[in-house]
């Protein structure tokens, strides 16, 4: 799961030093569009993610639920649909909404093609999530790593030929990143679908078979749990994305500096992501199982390995980070030097909030295990939105820090998920958290 989120990560660098390679505005148009692209997605993205958990709890309740498993798949793939309906909508006028953001109308408008082309991948991206769920739930998660392997070479590939114009394609500059990136996601959720219907060990559920029925009550039921997933990712995500476009109002060269180090810390962030999922399935599984230990151990290994990579990462960033910046733009090029100056201080303060950013994920994905996932929404609000968005915006315009104001403001936001999060965990047992006596929800 770790190395499938290192994948899919790399495809979002991918397409970050494509475009620092065409100009310095060109990639802060870039941080405007993939960041209200985002901004969006997330909002569907804890429906969909509700299937984990369930799908866990099931299995470690009866080892062999082939058809508890089936109808939250398509349920799951209902949904998905379902909420990428008035995505594509709501996208599909980025421009306007960037500019009534007060967003530059030159980046706004190139963001808005790239955002255009882009949108297309919401659908199959949030297919390959249900997918991916069912076949992490059997604890086979290599064919997922396998995908998104490839699609990142052909997300890379895409970029190449259709953002420069090599091999007789059009050269669409940032818009062939956004097709690219549609095209790599398409992909994805086929390949993955392919594997299911090939595969032995998944064929034997019969997971596409009578599709088109749709569950209510179950769909209903995913709802209600993925609801509070949501509106917490939501509220991480989108402190992110504000932190992007309150930079769009400082200046652009602190706005592509924001991007590099925001995907230099994207990348680290893939593997607390990854043991935040495994941590959600293990802990699903013990807690279906009605085991209390089986619980703890879980979710306090993903928390140990998670917290210590993430303090590992945060040196590296202290003690090179021309060396990570140095990837994404070309430091020796005097016209990048204000990029890259910038670059330098928002690391130094990001490896201050690698540690909480780490744990804060792992977290999430312990409780979530358990299926509480309302009061950490609550946590998710305060802490993001509560804190660290008043906190950035008082030190970066009133008190002139600027950019380095809003980096403050991430690093006191995600400290104070992460500790309202563990004290949670901690006390599970006391909160009655853990349900183990009880019967687990009926989903019927």
């Amino acid at each position: 799961m770790v190395l499938t989120n290192l994948a899919q990560t790399a495809m979002t660098a991918t397409d970050v030093i494509f475009m620092g390679r065409l100009s310095g505005d060109t990639l802060a148009a870039g941080a405007l569009g993939s960041n209200l692209y985002l901004m969006t997605l997330i909002f569907g993205l804890g429906l969909v993610y509700a299937t984990s958990p369930v799908m866990a709890a099931k299995l470690g309740a009866k080892r062999h639920c082939m058809r508890e498993m089936r109808r939250t798949t398509h349920q799951g793939l209902w949904l998905a649909v379902m909420i990428a309906l008035p995505i594509w909508l709501f996208l599909w006028n980025a421009e306007s909404v960037l500019l009534a953001m007060k967003q530059q109308p030159a980046l706004a408008a190139q963001a808005g093609a790239y955002v255009r082309c882009l949108q297309w991948a919401v659908l199959p991206f949030y297919g390959f999530v249900v997918l991916r769920a069912f076949v992490s739930a059997l604890e086979r998660p290599g064919w997922t790593l396998l995908i998104m392997v490839l699609a990142v070479l052909l997300n890379a590939l895409g970029n190449w030929l259709l953002m420069f114009g090599n091999l007789g394609f059009p050269a669409l500059g940032i818009a062939g990143a956004g097709i690219a990136t549609s095209v790599a996601s398409l992909f994805m959720f086929t390949g993955m679908a392919s594997i299911i219907a090939l595969d032995g060990r998944f064929r034997r559920y019969r997971l596409f078979g009578r599709f088109w029925q749709v569950d209510w009550p179950r769909l209903v039921a995913l709802v209600r749990l993925g609801a509070p997933i949501s509106a917490m990712l939501a509220f991480e995500v989108t402190v992110f994305n504000a932190a992007a476009f309150l930079m769009g109002l400082i200046e652009p060269a602190q706005l592509a500096a924001h991007s590099i180090a925001m995907q230099i810390t994207s990348i680290t962030f893939a593997i607390p992501l990854g043991l935040e999922q495994a941590a959600t399935v293990r802990v699903g599984l013990a807690y279906g199982a009605r085991d209390a230990e089986g619980v703890s151990r879980s979710g306090w290994t993903a928390f140990v390995i998670g917290v210590s990579f993430m303090a590992a990462t945060a040196l590296i960033m202290l003690v090179w980070p021309k060396a990570l910046i140095g990837v994404f733009v070309d430091i020796g090029d005097p016209a990048n030097d204000a990029i890259v100056a910038f670059a330098v201080s928002f690391l130094a303060l990001a490896a201050f909030f690698q540690v909480a950013d780490g744990a804060q994920a792992v977290g999430a994905g312990m409780l979530r295990g358990m299926q509480d996932t309302r009061i950490p929404m609550l946590y998710a609000a305060l802490g993001y939105w509560g804190i660290g968005v008043p906190v950035g915006v008082t030190l970066a315009f009133p008190f002139g820090l600027e950019g380095r104001g809003i980096w403050i403001g991430l690093c006191s936001g995600l400290a104070a998920v992460a500790v309202l999060l563990l004290v949670r965990w901690t006390r599970r047992d006391k909160l009655g958290l853990a349900m183990l006596q009880h019967p687990l929800p009926d989903l019927r």
